[in-house]
């Protein structure tokens, strides 16, 4: 009986934005909808050979002991916010976002605070070591205790960390790394997927954490999306409006800690500094009796922050109005909007509708559509909100004003930035009366605008 073949090398065409794989080369991807996405990537055969990895033995949850240093914070406060309190040992943690948003300088910075992490290496596969060390003289970093390694070879990456034993490594990015028996070039979603892999499993058996920088597509998401997102412990978008100095932090995956925590920083000429009043940043440039300004205060997580909306209105020179949202959720300016025009009796059929958000902060919850119907109509009439005036709720169809969540502790935002008023849905108010901050309770949208205005005339339009 003649031996069975031994097994050869395929060849498959891959979709660098799902994974999807065909047999034949596809100008579109039925899956994702991309045109021109697919690869051809060879697959070559798994040896039979290859040694099993030992496994611990199967254990009773309530015998299995935890650390009780598990988790180590660094020094910036904001990351271990976004984190859940610091990092945990043998987690993998993604850093992604738009090209110069300042992934590299985050993490070069945060390498370089983690000094009680123990010895920290800098693997960078985008420059070199003469390049790393002027971005580090740059931000002001001397690096004691920080190693770094110029290397997009996986297999001589993990070789040169097993003498050095350290505390964080840290891989940017992770788009520059291949592994050479795989015959696929960097970038590739093979490559993107089996490194992450292998580094996943070298990060779990030597309980050592490490970040990663991702690049981002066109559509802002992850390059090899989903692949790398489902291997990761932690994914953190790093996001910001291109001429703005804020960067936000948010958290989209994380296994350790909480998905609603958000980080702020602004970038100056030494890097990335943490903000620690965000409101007052936002609220910095804010001045007077402004026309179509509202101050909001919004949660992003478990941090309450105070926001400026500002709305224009303008008698529109085409046949269509047009409305614009920047910042804000188009379909809840288009219902805001609705609602001014059917409850309120604002004639804004023949008007484009501008809102914007100050300093590059988005909004998606519902309560800041009171904010939103302030701004508008504060355009709309040519009259100022009140200055020192704050306003939260959600607006129903009918024109009512609908309860918020955690309603108190944007209270106390407001009382603490040293406002005298704020505008509250009369639903569900049980807040405890305060000396500093006089809360003005409305049912109707009518009311609250009435309220909100200064020298509002009840039922007042314009033409």
């Amino acid at each position: 009986m003649s031996k069975p073949e031994k097994s050869r090398s395929r060849t498959v065409f891959v979709c660098q934005q799902c994974g999807r794989e065909s047999l034949k080369w596809l100008g579109r991807c039925p899956d994702c909808q991309q045109w021109n996405s697919f690869v051809e990537t060879v697959i070559a055969p798994v040896s039979p050979s290859r040694p099993l990895t030992p496994v611990n033995p199967p254990q009773e949850l309530s015998q299995v002991v935890t650390p009780t240093a598990d988790r180590s914070p660094l020094p910036l406060a904001e990351l271990n916010r976004v984190l859940g309190g610091g990092l945990v040992s043998g987690s993998l943690v993604l850093i992604s976002g738009e090209p110069g948003i300042g992934k590299s300088t985050l993490l070069l910075q945060a390498a370089a605070a983690a000094k009680d992490q123990g010895k920290v290496v800098y693997i960078s596969g985008e420059e070199t070591l003469h390049q790393t060390r002027l971005r580090a003289e740059r931000l002001g970093i001397k690096g004691e205790g920080l190693y770094l390694l110029a290397e997009t070879n996986l297999e001589v990456i993990l070789d040169q960390l097993e003498p050095l034993s350290p505390g964080l490594v840290v891989i940017d990015s992770i788009q520059t790394i291949y592994l050479p028996e795989i015959a696929a070039t960097p970038g590739s979603i093979t490559q993107v997927r089996e490194s992450t892999l292998r580094l996943m499993h070298w990060t779990k058996h030597h309980a050592v954490p490490a970040f990663i920088a991702g690049h981002v597509t066109k559509d802002g998401t992850i390059a090899g999306p989903r692949i790398l997102e489902h291997i990761v412990d932690v994914v953190l978008y790093l996001e910001g409006e291109p001429f703005s100095a804020y960067r936000l932090l948010r958290s989209v995956k994380n296994r350790f800690g909480s998905t609603n925590e958000v980080g702020i920083f602004e970038m100056k000429e030494n890097g990335l500094i943490e903000v620690d009043n965000p409101s007052r940043a936002f609220l910095s440039q804010r001045w007077g009796e402004a026309m179509g300004s509202a101050v909001v205060p919004t949660l992003e997580g478990s941090r309450p922050l105070l926001v400026e909306i500002q709305a224009l209105t303008t008698l529109t020179s085409f046949g269509l109005p047009r409305r614009t949202a920047n910042g804000v959720d188009f379909n809840r300016l288009l219902l805001v909007t609705a609602v001014l025009t059917k409850r309120v009796g604002l004639r804004l059929g023949n008007q484009d509708i501008i809102v914007n958000v100050t300093g590059g902060l988005r909004i998606g919850e519902p309560a800041a559509d009171l904010g939103i119907a302030l701004a508008i109509t504060s355009s709309f009439r040519d009259t100022a909100i009140d200055p020192g005036l704050a306003a939260v709720g959600e607006v129903g169809l009918s024109g009512e004003l609908r309860a918020t969540s955690q309603l108190e502790r944007r209270v106390a935002e407001v009382t603490r930035l040293g406002f005298k008023r704020c505008l509250v849905p009369k639903v569900g108010v049980v807040i405890s009366p305060s000396k500093d901050i006089k809360l003005i309770p409305a049912s109707t949208l009518r009311e609250a605008i009435n309220a909100g205005l200064v020298n509002a005339k009840p039922g007042a339009s314009k033409n």
